[in-house]
C-alpha cells in the first residue's frame, strides 16, 4: 500500500482506489404540485461551476430548455480551496445575490446542520423553504428536462420511455468506467488501482468508439441524456485528464469516431457557450495540490472543436 496521502481520504478504499461519496439530497421538483417542491418560476436556484463536469450536465440542459428566466443560476468560483466552493473573486470576497452566501457550504449547513460530507455542484436550492432540494446531477438533469415544461415551449425528450432500460444500462457502464473512471485514474494511490482504472476506462472508450461507427449518437439518430453525460467528460479529456489524471493511453482526438462525435455535440446550438475551458483549467490545475503542487496552469493543448465533424451521414 502506498504511503502517499489520498486527495479525498474519506473517498479512498483500502486498495487505494477512489470511491465517490453518494449524493445526500435526492428530492424532486415536480410539475403537478404533488410534492413539497412544485415547479414554480424563480423559486429554485441552481448553483453550478462551469469547471465541474457534473454541474456542466445541468448547465447544458438548462440552456437547451431555455430556462434562464425560470431557474436562476449562480456560478461559483472555479478555484476551490479547503473552504470548498465559494462565490466571488477572490473566493469569498463577494456574496451570491439570493441568500448572501459567501461559500456554498453555508447552504449545506442550513439544509442539514449535521452534514459533514464534501460540498458538491450542481446543487438545487429552494428559496421558499431555504433548503437543498437535490445535489445529484442525474436527477437535476431530468428535473430541468421535464419539470418546468409549463414555463418553456422547448421539448427535448432526452429520455424516451422506450429506451429507458437500455439508457440505464449504458449510463451505468459509462459512469463506472468513464465519468468516474477518469477520477479513479487521477486519484489512485496505488499502481494496482491505477492499472485497473485505466484498463476499464480505455476498454469502454474503445467500445464506445466502435458503437459510434454505425450510429450518429449513442442511442441512434437523436441525442439523448447519455450523450450529454458522456460529453462533459470527453470535452475535458484531452485538455485536462490526459495530463492531469494520467489518462494518456490515447486522446479522444485520436479516435476515429469519438473525436468527430465530440465535435458534433460541441457544435449543437448553445453548447459551445457552456464550455469555459479557462475555468476548467483553473479549477483542475489549482485545486489538486497532490497532483499539481506548483499549481502551474499549462498553456495547451490547442484544440479545434469547430472543425467539420462529418457525422451527418450516420443515422
Amino acid at each position: 500500500m502506498s504511503s502517499i496521502p489520498a486527495q479525498f481520504p474519506r473517498e479512498t478504499d483500502q486498495w487505494g482506489s477512489f470511491v465517490r461519496q453518494p449524493s445526500r439530497f435526492l428530492d424532486h421538483v415536480c410539475p403537478n404540485g404533488t410534492t413539497n417542491y412544485p415547479a414554480e418560476a424563480g423559486r429554485y436556484v441552481l448553483y453550478v461551476s462551469y469547471a465541474c463536469p457534473w454541474a456542466h450536465r445541468a448547465i447544458i440542459v438548462r440552456r437547451l430548455k431555455r430556462l434562464e428566466d425560470v431557474v436562476p443560476m449562480v456560478v461559483v468560483n472555479p478555484y476551490r480551496d479547503q473552504r470548498g466552493w465559494g462565490f466571488g473573486d477572490p473566493v469569498g470576497a463577494d456574496t451570491e445575490p439570493h441568500e448572501g452566501f459567501r461559500f456554498l457550504s453555508e447552504a449545506y449547513a442550513i439544509a442539514d446542520p449535521t452534514y459533514d460530507g464534501r460540498v458538491t455542484v450542481p446543487t438545487m436550492w429552494d428559496l421558499q423553504t431555504r433548503t437543498i432540494v437535490c445535489n445529484e446531477s442525474e436527477l437535476i438533469m431530468r428535473m430541468l428536462d421535464k419539470a418546468f415544461d409549463a414555463f418553456t415551449d422547448v421539448r427535448l425528450d432526452l429520455r424516451p420511455e422506450a429506451l429507458s432500460p437500455e439508457l440505464d444500462a449504458l449510463e451505468e457502464r459509462i459512469y463506472d468506467a468513464v465519468n468516474n473512471g477518469v477520477y479513479q485514474c487521477g486519484f489512485a494511490i496505488t499502481q494496482e488501482a491505477y492499472d485497473e482504472a485505466i484498463g476499464a476506462l480505455f476498454g469502454m472508450l474503445d467500445e464506445l468508439d466502435q458503437r459510434l461507427a454505425t450510429r450518429r449518437y449513442l442511442m441512434g439518430p437523436a441525442i439523448t441524456e447519455v450523450d450529454w453525460r458522456l460529453f462533459t467528460t470527453l470535452i475535458r479529456f484531452d485538455p485536462i485528464y490526459v495530463g492531469h489524471f494520467k489518462t494518456n493511453l490515447r486522446r479522444i482526438a485520436d479516435y476515429a469516431n469519438l473525436g468527430p462525435y465530440l465535435r458534433d455535440l460541441y457544435q449543437q446550438p448553445g453548447i459551445a457557450e457552456t464550455v469555459r475551458i479557462d475555468e476548467i483549467k483553473i479549477h483542475y490545475y489549482t485545486t489538486h495540490p497532490q497532483l499539481n503542487p506548483s499549481r502551474i496552469i499549462p498553456a495547451g493543448p490547442v484544440l479545434d472543436w469547430d472543425r467539420p465533424h462529418g457525422r451527418e451521414r450516420l443515422v
